[in-house]
């Protein structure tokens, strides 16, 4: 990871608040990292808390309040590796369909470089054929699924939909990185 130039993005999912334990994972292994993030994000993990991990401000907004354009093709043309925790079902299926209506989106649509996606949703949700089409359909385009884990769901449900932990993802993302 040392060098390294990852690109994280976070989307509205309850799962978010492990998301800045992989940023810390990431900048400790020497990583330079960024954060793009929906704005549901920011309903279950602030910018101040991701920002202060990654050492970089969040971008999630195409235009900062200066009115300054946050570039989506610098960001998707900087990063060495893209990784999506977590990756909601609304942020999926948009991403096999093309669709682009918030900064992570149009960063994913300009990415060149490898991207890696941590689903997290409730069980239903994960084995609704319209979820498990579109999750087959991104990994047709190239990208990495980061099988989510069975457990406890937000819901109070058991089965499988829990986001990878952040040392599992950790392990994934490396293994990308030096293959």
């Amino acid at each position: 990871m040392k060098g390294k130039k990852i690109l994280v993005g976070v989307t509205g999912g309850i799962a978010a608040y492990k998301t800045p334990l992989l940023i810390r994972l990431l900048v400790k292994a020497g990583a330079e990292v960024r954060v793009v993030a929906t704005d549901s994000a920011f309903d279950f993990v602030t910018p101040l808390t991701l920002s202060t991990v990654a050492k970089n401000p969040v971008e999630s907004e195409f235009f900062d309040e200066a009115g300054n354009w946050n570039n989506h093709v610098e960001l998707g043309l900087w990063a060495n590796l893209f990784v999506i925790a977590p990756a909601t079902a609304n942020t999926i299926g948009k991403m096999a369909n093309g669709l682009c209506d918030n900064l992570l989106l149009a960063t994913y649509l300009s990415a060149r470089c490898p991207v890696a996606i941590a689903p997290a949703m409730d069980l239903d949700m994960l084995q609704h054929p319209s979820v498990q089409k579109n999750l087959k359909t991104i990994a047709e385009f190239g990208n990495h699924i980061i099988e989510p884990t069975e457990g406890e769901l937000a819901s109070g449900l058991e089965g499988k939909g829990r986001m990878a932990e952040p040392e599992d993802i950790f392990k994934f993302l490396s293994n990308i990185l030096n293959a």
